[in-house]
C-alpha cells in the first residue's frame, strides 16, 4: 500500500520496495519552479494553453504526455498512479497499492475505497478491467496498446481489488501505467454509448467535469464536487485553448491571456525564464530525435540512414531551432544516471556524408524522402531540409501533420523521417517501447536481435553493474543500426504566471490538475 495520497513508494516496506520503484532516477533535478507563497487558496478559473485540440475525449487516445493532452486526461479522469519527476519513484492516488510478489509476473492493484465517478457511480476494480481490457482492441487506435498488450488477463477480486497478469514478467509495470493512458479510468456505462455520446458528457473520476466543448476553439472544464481527494481541487475550473505555435503560447503568458502551458521549444523555454515566468523543467534522459523509417526506402538501407546522419550538424541544428539553448543529447543516458556511459550518439563528419550520398546516388539509389513533422516542430524539419540541401544526391520534402495525428502516423510507420522521442526518467519501459523489435511503438520498424536481447535483459535486471552492461550493449547497437538521430533531449516544459501555484508533473511532462491554483 501506498499509505497516504501521493505518498512516494519509499514508505513500502521490504522487496515490494524494490519492484514497485518503475523509474529509477537518471537525471539531476532542476526542481520545481516557485509559485505564489502560502497555503493554496480555492477558486478562480485557469486558463492554460494547450499544444493541439483533442479528436475526442476517450481516455484511449488522449496522449498521456506534456505534447499531448495529458493536463486534459488529469483533469477528467484523475490518476491511478503518479511518480516523483526527479527520483522516478512510483506513488500511489487513486490506487492505494500496485504490488507483485513475483518479480513482475502478476501485480495486485488496490483501490481506494468508496472511490466514484462524477455521475455518482462507483470507481470500482471491474471499471479498471473494462478500461484495461478496452486499451487493447486494436480498432480503438490508441497509443497506449503496446502497454496494455503486456496484460495477458484482469481478474477482479472484489470491489476494490484487481489481479493483473502479464504476458511476460516486467517488474517495473507501474512505469508503463504512468506513461500512458492506463492511468485514466472512464466510466464504462457511458464509454458504451458511444463516442458520440461519451464527448457530449464524459464521466470519469478526475478533479474536473466537461462544462463545455466548442470544437475548433475552446473547452472548458468545471469543479468536480465529488472529488475523493478534497479540499482538492483547489480551482472553480479550467478554461483551455489550443496553438501549435510555442511562441504564440509564451506571449499569451506574458501578456497576461493564459495562465500556463507547456513549452516543447528550448529556445522559447529561453524567453520565458528571462521574462520572470515560472519554468518547471522534468529532467530525463534519452531525448528527441529524427526516426528514419526502416520500413521503406531510402531508410531500409544503413548507408542511407548513416549518411544523413553524418551529415546533420547537431549545434548548427540548435542555434536554428532553439537560438542555441537547447541541450544536445550527446550520450544517451545523462552523467548523473547510474546507467552512464560516455558512448557518442552522434558524430557530424561532412565529407563522408557527401562519399556516401554519392555511393549510394551511384548505386542508383539516391537519397530521397519526405520529412513528416507536426504542427509546433516545424523548425526541425526546416533546419533538417537546408542543411541536406549543401549536399549533392540528397532531396529533402517536409509535410506538416496535426500534432494529434501522431499517434496514426508513428503507429502505421506512415513516414519517412519524421520526429519523435524516447524520454525517461529510468530507461524501462521507455527504451523497450520505441525500440524492441514486437513493440507495437517501434515506428521505426527496427529488428535486431542483440538489442531485443539487451532491452529484455535490461527490464529484468536488478540495479547493478550487470545493468549498466546491457543497457550499455543496447546504446552501442543503437548507435551502429541507427534507427534515428539523437539531436537534444526533450524539453518537458510546463510555463506558468507567478499567481499559478502547484505546478506537479509526472511521467513524460504530464501536468496534474487537482494541485492548481490561483493566487488572489
Amino acid at each position: 500500500m501506498f499509505g497516504s495520497p501521493r505518498m512516494r513508494v519509499a514508505a513500502v516496506a521490504g522487496p515490494l520496495a524494490l519492484l514497485l520503484a518503475a523509474c529509477g532516477g537518471t537525471s539531476g533535478s532542476t526542481g520545481h519552479a516557485s509559485g505564489p507563497s502560502g497555503d493554496p487558496v480555492s477558486g478562480g478559473v485557469l486558463r492554460a494553453v494547450l499544444v493541439s485540440e483533442p479528436h475526442n475525449l476517450d481516455p484511449a487516445i488522449l496522449q498521456n504526455n506534456n505534447r499531448g493532452q495529458a493536463l486534459l486526461g488529469n483533469a477528467l479522469y484523475g490518476t491511478l498512479l503518479t511518480n516523483d519527476p526527479e527520483t522516478g519513484e512510483v506513488s500511489g492516488d487513486m490506487a492505494e497499492g500496485f504490488t507483485t510478489s513475483d518479480s513482475g509476473k502478476t501485480f495486485v492493484l488496490t483501490l481506494r475505497a468508496g472511490l466514484k465517478f462524477s455521475d455518482g457511480t462507483p470507481l470500482d476494480a471491474a471499471a479498471v478491467k473494462y478500461n484495461w481490457d478496452r486499451l487493447k482492441d486494436p480498432t480503438l487506435g490508441s497509443n497506449s496498446i503496446q502497454d496494455a498488450s503486456l496484460i495477458a488477463s484482469t481478474e477482479v477480486e472484489d470491489g476494490t481489488t484487481l489481479k493483473v497478469t502479464l504476458t511476460r514478467p516486467t517488474p517495473r509495470f507501474g512505469g508503463n501505467v504512468i506513461l500512458s493512458s492506463l492511468d485514466w479510468i472512464a466510466s464504462p456505462a457511458v464509454l458504451k454509448n458511444g463516442a458520440q455520446a461519451f464527448d457530449a458528457d464524459p464521466v470519469g473520476a478526475g478533479p474536473f467535469a466537461l462544462k463545455d466543448w466548442t470544437r475548433g476553439g475552446a473547452l472548458s472544464l468545471t469543479r468536480n464536487p465529488s472529488y475523493w481527494n478534497a479540499p482538492k481541487p483547489y480551482l472553480d475550473g479550467i478554461d483551455i485553448t489550443f496553438s501549435s505555435k510555442a511562441d504564440q503560447r509564451f506571449n499569451s503568458l506574458q501578456a497576461g491571456g493564459a495562465d500556463v502551458s507547456m513549452i516543447e521549444d528550448w529556445g522559447v523555454v529561453a524567453k520565458a525564464r528571462t521574462a520572470g515566468l515560472q519554468v518547471d523543467v522534468e529532467p530525463v534522459g534519452g531525448g528527441q530525435y529524427i526516426a528514419l523509417n526502416q520500413a521503406r526506402a531510402p531508410f531500409d538501407d544503413l548507408a542511407a540512414r548513416q549518411a544523413v546522419s553524418a551529415a546533420l550538424d547537431l549545434d548548427a541544428l540548435n542555434l536554428a531551432i532553439n537560438q542555441g539553448n537547447g541541450e544536445v543529447a550527446d550520450t544517451f543516458f545523462p552523467k548523473s544516471s547510474p546507467l552512464y556511459n560516455d558512448i557518442k550518439l552522434h558524430s557530424y563528419d561532412k565529407a563522408k556524408a557527401q562519399q556516401m550520398f554519392d555511393q549510394l546516388a551511384a548505386a542508383g539509389k539516391p537519397v530521397s524522402f519526405t520529412f513528416t513533422t507536426f504542427q509546433g516542430s516545424e523548425k526541425i524539419a526546416e533546419a533538417v531540409q537546408a542543411q541536406l540541401s549543401r549536399y549533392k544526391n540528397v532531396t529533402v520534402e517536409v509535410e506538416v501533420a496535426e500534432w494529434a495525428d501522431t499517434g496514426r502516423i508513428l503507429g502505421k510507420h506512415d513516414f519517412d523521417a519524421t520526429v519523435a522521442a524516447v524520454t525517461f526518467q529510468d530507461p524501462d519501459p521507455a527504451v523497450a517501447r520505441a525500440f524492441l523489435s514486437t513493440s507495437p511503438r517501434n515506428s521505426v520498424g527496427i529488428d535486431d536481435g542483440r538489442l531485443d536481447d539487451a532491452l529484455k535483459a535490461g527490464s529484468s535486471t536488478a540495479a547493478g553493474d550487470a545493468r549498466k552492461d546491457v543497457y550499455t550493449t543496447a546504446v552501442q547497437r543503437l548507435v551502429e543500426l541507427v534507427p534515428g538521430i539523437f539531436y537534444q533531449r526533450e524539453p518537458l516544459v510546463a510555463v506558468a504566471g507567478t499567481k499559478v501555484g502547484g505546478l506537479d508533473l509526472y511521467g513524460t511532462g504530464s501536468l496534474l490538475a487537482d494541485g492548481l491554483w490561483l493566487s488572489k
